[in-house]
């Protein structure tokens, strides 16, 4: 129940993941075109972000969300797509995927990957649609289907923090007002669904009404709990992050008065 799921697969993604990262800012940084030395911090928020992944997807958190509690599954979800993606962009050097932009097609196709609308839309409805009853109890039953769920939550997820965290001048991030909108309408689906699960009337995933309890806590309770972890924290990281770049904003227009401003001398 409070195991380690030391799945040899996840084990070797994230071995490469972070090697790769490791070798391309490091011994191989001088074979990408306009490349600069990547900073200690940036380099730590990137391994902090696999970091997190590790304990998401290895930990007792997917042990007990995969048989016993929904609210630690709900847990789960949030790391792999709130917490970790965020900070594998913020890791990513601007150089680093710019080789692959010279692959036909790669520019516009990843124009329209990044495009706010489609992001928005793309991971809130996969997230969505993988939390109702069938396609949620069928994660719970394949281990191939759960990890397939999980590949498409981290993937859409990057999508829709692209706009706020590109790494990339090509495939850029949008204008901080557009941030500003952007995070407090990805703030709603999260506490929309949320609410529905915490006011459900029924158990919704049958499989945690028949599983074995854990510290007590009944299923109905469990249930409540995993909503408001999605409605409350789920909420919280967006409106958290808008907060940030509104005073970012705040501060750049304080630094830089317009033009009718400013002494005759200086116009």
């Amino acid at each position: 129940m409070f195991g380690w799921n030391w799945d040899p697969l996840i084990l070797l993604g994230l071995v490469l993941q972070a090697g790769a990262y490791l070798a391309c800012v490091g011994p191989l940084r001088a074979r990408f075109p306009g490349s600069a030395p990547v900073s200690a911090a940036r380099v730590q928020t990137f391994l902090l972000g696999s970091l997190v992944l590790l304990i998401a997807l290895c930990s007792p958190i997917e042990t007990l969300g995969d048989g016993y509690l929904l609210s630690a599954h709900m847990v789960q979800h949030l790391l792999i797509t709130l917490i970790a993606p965020p900070l594998l962009l913020l890791g990513t050097p601007r150089w680093l995927f710019r080789p692959l932009l010279r692959l036909p097609l790669a520019l516009p196709i990843g124009r329209f990957l990044t495009n706010p609308l489609f992001t928005f839309l793309c991971f809130n409805l996969v997230f969505a649609v993988w939390h109702t009853p069938a396609y949620y109890e069928a994660t719970l039953r394949s281990a191939p289907v759960h990890a397939f769920e999980h590949v498409l939550f981290i993937t859409t997820a990057t999508l829709t923090w692209w706009p706020v965290f590109s790494p990339m001048d090509e495939l850029p991030r949008i204008a901080e007002p557009a941030q500003c909108l952007y995070l407090f309408l990805e703030s709603l689906p999260p506490t929309i669904l949320g609410a529905l699960i915490t006011f459900a009337g029924w158990i919704l995933y049958p499989t945690y009404g028949r599983a074995p309890r854990v510290w007590g806590i009944s299923p109905q309770l469990d249930q409540q709990i995993a909503g408001l972890i999605m409605w409350v924290p789920g909420a919280l990281v967006f409106l958290g992050v808008l907060t940030i770049v509104f005073f970012r904003w705040f501060n750049d227009d304080d630094r830089q008065p317009s033009q009718d401003m400013r002494p005759a001398g200086l116009q």
